[in-house]
């Protein structure tokens, strides 16, 4: 038998799923802009490369999403500017992963070396700058109909929209308070009869220091709350009823203030549909 013929040894598995149920434990998130002039070729290497042998090939990473933010939704981020993208023209394109409950670390160990050697191996995108990159622990979820699309679906459900909504709590109460007010108050009153179908929401994780050095270094905040609102139309239809009412509710309360709400909607993978609509100038 050739050498090439011969079967090939299997790397060890650290920790294998067994009979577990598929449940959302954690997520990576990451928001990055394009060099003006790249837009395309970036577009073309992280659908045709980096989504999948950056994240998709990895252990437990069972789900994954590409949104973009065009010039006109850019016009609708709030407050101006943000705490998150700096000036809202900065963060086209967001990533979104799912990790399996009670095997982030294994994906997160997996993840480090992986994108280390690719780095090593030239498989990196230099003509792009990471605007807000951050892994998340996945905290509960709302629906519109309790018999709605659980969050594990979320990312393969056709939804038109996808919002990022940042927000810091008050100092004079905890995460648990907050978060009782959103899902027994705030958003049963507010999603009932609107685009908005699904809440899900995270909270942070500080990077390990071995993370690849092009990716800033972001403070694991306590008092932020990430909520991710997936709708069924494009942002801008519902913006008003639904992420700017929601931002006027929560800051009347006195409970949090909103540091920074993203709209995109999805990519179309295998084209370079909206990489001409990223900048308005």
């Amino acid at each position: 038998m050739s050498d090439d013929a011969a079967p090939k040894k299997r790397r060890p598995i650290e920790l294998e799923a067994e009979a577990e149920p598929v449940k959302l434990g954690s997520m990576l998130l990451t928001l990055v802009e394009p060099r003006r002039g790249h837009e395309v070729a970036y577009n073309r290497w992280y659908e045709r490369d980096h989504f999948y042998a950056g994240c998709m090939v990895g252990p437990y990473n069972f789900a994954g999403r590409r949104f973009v933010a065009t010039a006109e939704l850019k016009e609708l981020r709030h407050p101006d500017p943000s705490l998150i993208t700096g000036e809202p023209a900065r963060g086209s394109n967001v990533s979104v992963y799912w990790v399996l409950k009670d095997y982030h670390d294994v994906w997160n160990r997996w993840a480090l070396r992986q994108v280390n050697a690719l780095h090593a191996a030239g498989r990196m995108f230099e003509e792009r700058d990471h605007v807000h990159t951050l892994l998340y622990n996945f905290c509960w979820e709302q629906r519109r109909d309790p018999d709605g699309v659980p969050v594990e679906l979320a990312l393969d459900h056709p939804y038109r929209g996808f919002v990022s909504v940042f927000i810091d709590r008050a100092e004079d109460i905890t995460n648990e308070e907050l978060w009782t007010w959103l899902r027994t108050e705030h958003l049963p009153g507010l999603m009932p009869n609107t685009d908005a179908d699904l809440v899900a929401a995270f909270t942070p994780i500080a990077l390990e220091m071995d993370a690849p050095g092009d990716v800033p270094r972001e403070a694991a905040s306590d008092s932020r709350t990430l909520l991710l609102w997936f709708l069924n139309t494009s942002p801008e239809v519902s913006w008003e009823t639904v992420i700017a009412e929601h931002r006027r509710g929560l800051e009347e309360s006195g409970k949090g203030t909103v540091v920074a709400a993203l709209p995109f909607i999805p990519t179309i993978p295998g084209t370079d549909t909206y990489t001409d609509k990223l900048w308005l100038d």
